[in-house]
């Protein structure tokens, strides 16, 4: 085995390659190998589910104050690597190196926060018609979890599925992204350096289809949550459906934001630019249209254009301080920039940027379109690049209705001064954020969930965390 290639964890152990087929891991802002993966298989799958159901008995058998520990352990072991973590995630995902180091320091927050939910989910007593009857409502473990991972948040995700399950007494099969799975794995080591029990956390890298379905399928599995897009999602759940399996999704997004003509326009260029640019504009909860009030529109893409120009981007494994680096792959960045001319073939005006980057690497500049209108393909698929469409509007009620045109449904937001005119767009608007006056970005303690095609269940603070339970409820008659 040479120094780049890598080892899955099944049952406490870094095992061997057995299928001898392998995955290369590019970087994507200089196109190199950085490290090779193992093309996991169905058994690995398999072997991997295995170990997690005879695991997960004596892991659920713990309280969960000390199921919380064991998590407040992974924490300060992600802290303790976090420079190591920080330069793979860049390598690997083409990240700037602060969103890099965010993300790992928010991931080690995300397991202690999850950690002090172990004394504080619980039960019900539900009164009973009869006269010697008490009705217990129990919150249980569902058994073992698939988690299966995206490329652009890597590492935050692994907390994302793996905290909750865990502390709940589920035990996990983690599937990374075959892109970006080296920071996963690095996690699978932290777990194992701290003598997390034998078969509790897993991982198994490969491609969706094979292993990712082979997870999903496994009459074993209790629950997958799947973090991917549509199509990966409605795949998981034709594999989960033949034993019933429970599936979560968070899938794509299109969310649409709404420029009043009483917004503070300092705040809206900067939260919109700010929300449509991180990770170089791969974010599921990303601005990904703009819908501007008619008198503020001139005034709008004069400033909008002004803030885009000032956006840096490079290769951010050689410099600090940059707003975004490439797109993940060769793929992603042919699918962004046949998106843009789709556009203007349908009439959309190029304000700035439109094409790739003549250089090594995977970089598509700050793009904006105007001139868009609601029927064209930019405003309704999901573009996953630095790529901001803006379409006018004259009244609040037909943004509103332009807003909620979309298959997707997870973020939205809306910037005005006027109180009634934001609760109006909070009753009317579908989706399952909606972000005022600020850039869209999530909290823990909050609920991603998504509308429509945009997912089924959700994460993060109590409604996320009772994902991985289900419920016993007991009639107990005494004489």
């Amino acid at each position: 085995m040479t120094h780049n290639q890598k080892r899955m964890y099944i049952n406490g152990e870094f095992v061997a390659n057995r299928s001898g087929r392998w995955i290369d891991v590019i970087n994507p802002a200089t196109e190199q190998v950085i490290m090779q993966i193992p093309q996991g298989s169905g058994d690995d799958a398999r072997q991997a589910i295995d170990a997690a159901e005879a695991a997960q008995a004596e892991w659920e058998a713990l309280p969960a104050v000390q199921r919380g520990q064991w998590l407040h352990r992974l924490a300060a072991g992600v802290r303790r690597r976090e420079p190591e973590l920080t330069s793979l995630i860049v390598a690997e995902g083409g990240k700037t190196r602060e969103l890099a180091q965010v993300e790992v320091l928010f991931t080690a927050d995300y397991l202690d926060y999850m950690a002090e939910w172990a004394r504080r989910y619980e039960g019900e007593i539900i009164q009973s018609d009869r006269p010697n009857e008490n009705i217990f409502l129990f919150k249980k473990a569902i058994g073992v979890v698939a988690g299966i991972l995206p490329w652009n948040f890597p590492f935050f995700l692994v907390a994302r599925k793996a905290a909750p399950a865990l502390l709940t007494g589920n035990t996990i099969v983690i599937k990374p992204s075959e892109l970006t799975p080296g920071n996963a794995l690095l996690f699978a080591e932290i777990a194992h350096e701290i003598g997390l029990p034998k078969g509790v956390f897993n991982l198994v890298t490969g491609y969706g289809p094979e292993v990712g379905q082979a997870l999903a399928a496994n009459p074993k599995t209790g629950m997958v949550s799947l973090t991917g897009s549509v199509g990966a999602g409605i795949a998981t759940l034709r594999s989960a459906a033949e034993n019933v399996t429970k599936v979560s999704l968070e899938l794509g997004g299109k969310a649409p934001a709404i420029v009043m003509a009483d917004a503070d326009l300092d705040l809206a260029i900067k939260a919109i630019v700010s929300s449509r640019i991180i990770n170089s504009g791969q974010v599921c909860n990303c601005a990904e249209r703009v819908y501007v009030q008619r008198d503020i529109y001139p005034q709008f893409m004069t400033r909008l254009t002004e803030a885009f120009r000032q956006v840096t981007f490079g290769d951010p494994n050689q410099q600090a301080g940059l707003d975004m680096g490439p797109l993940i792959s060769a793929e992603a960045l042919q699918r962004v920039e046949d998106k843009v001319a789709r556009a203007v073939s349908q009439g959309a005006k190029l304000v700035m940027g439109g094409k790739r980057e003549a250089r090594t690497g995977y970089f598509f500049p700050p793009t904006i379109l105007n001139d868009v209108q609601q029927e064209m393909d930019i405003m309704h698929e999901e573009i996953f690049g630095p790529v901001l469409p803006v379409a006018v509007f004259d009244s609040l009620e037909q943004a509103i209705a332009m807003a909620n045109d979309s298959e997707y449904g997870l973020t939205s937001s809306i910037f005005t001064r006027d109180l009634n005119v934001a609760m109006m767009a909070i009753k009317q608007l579908k989706f399952g954020e909606t972000y005022v006056n600020r850039e869209n970005f999530e909290a823990m303690q909050g609920f991603h969930a998504g509308w429509r095609k945009s997912g089924i269940g959700g994460a993060d603070g109590r409604h996320g965390l009772e994902e991985y339970l289900q419920t016993q409820v007991v009639y107990l008659q005494f004489q």
